[in-house]
């Protein structure tokens, strides 16, 4: 049977899969020469420096080897939210309550108005309130802005940017109404799996139509570098309490 007859009705996720194990020979290979080449600089500046040629040689080979076992590793860890291999909302929510949940933060997972969607997190603290959305697309799809506008890969974003600040309006408006403390949300996204274009961007996010996205890693500083509002404890427990009052939860 063809190769593209057998690969035909697969999912982009199976296929990468399919493809990373085939590919372990060559990369196995691919490895063993650039631990070779390593080893030969080793010996070169062994003989340079006045160092033991073999042992110098043999280190470079192993680092070299290791290293590049470890991008790959990396590379392919870097898909397991988009294979379904892990979820983002737990990777997540890990990174939230370790950074910010000594610092006076509360998040709260999985929370909606009635006839709104879902956000993954709610967080409120002493800079504010956010929330977090979490988003995995194929590893060579480019998130970026163009005009003003968000794209995801060759498609607008728009769609996808406009309910996410639809949601954190209708969030606001609850939780300012029924607690009495006026709240403005701003609307992140963590992606985990996709190219951020940053552009000259130093802070590593991609910002457009409403809604910033960066990296699950680089959420907690974005919030207490950049607070939208100020807050004290009793605000603060208000607001949470008022959230797990009224908020819809999800799961």
């Amino acid at each position: 049977m063809p190769q593209t007859d057998q690969l035909h009705g697969l999912s982009p996720q199976v296929m990468y899969e399919q493809f990373w194990h085939k590919e372990a020979k060559e990369r196995w290979k691919m490895r063993g020469l650039k631990a070779a080449a390593g080893v030969a600089v080793g010996v070169a500046l062994g003989y340079r420096f006045g160092l033991s040629p073999v042992l110098a040689g043999i280190v470079l080979g192993l680092l070299v080897g290791v290293a590049d076992a470890v991008v790959a590793w990396w590379s392919y860890e870097s898909t397991a939210v988009w294979r379904g291999r892990r979820r983002g909302e737990t990777i997540t929510a890990k990174r939230l309550r370790r950074r910010l949940g000594r610092r006076g933060y509360r998040i709260l997972g999985g929370r909606a108005v009635p006839g709104q969607a879902s956000v993954d997190h709610l967080v409120i603290g002493p800079g504010g309130v956010w929330i977090v959305d979490n988003e995995s697309w194929s590893p060579d799809t480019e998130i970026a802005t163009y005009g003003e506008r968000l794209f995801l890969g060759e498609k607008y974003g728009s769609k996808e940017a406009a309910a996410l600040v639809g949601v954190a309006g209708a969030l606001a408006e609850v939780l300012g109404r029924e607690s009495g403390i006026p709240v403005v949300i701003e609307p992140l996204v963590a992606v985990h799996c996709g190219k951020l274009v940053h552009g000259t961007d130093r802070r590593r996010t991609v910002t457009a139509e409403g809604v910033t996205l960066m990296r699950p890693r680089h959420l907690a500083s974005w919030i207490l570098g950049a607070p939208n509002q100020e807050l004290d404890d009793s605000q603060v427990e208000a607001l949470a309490r008022t959230a797990a009052r009224v908020l819809r939860r999800m799961r």
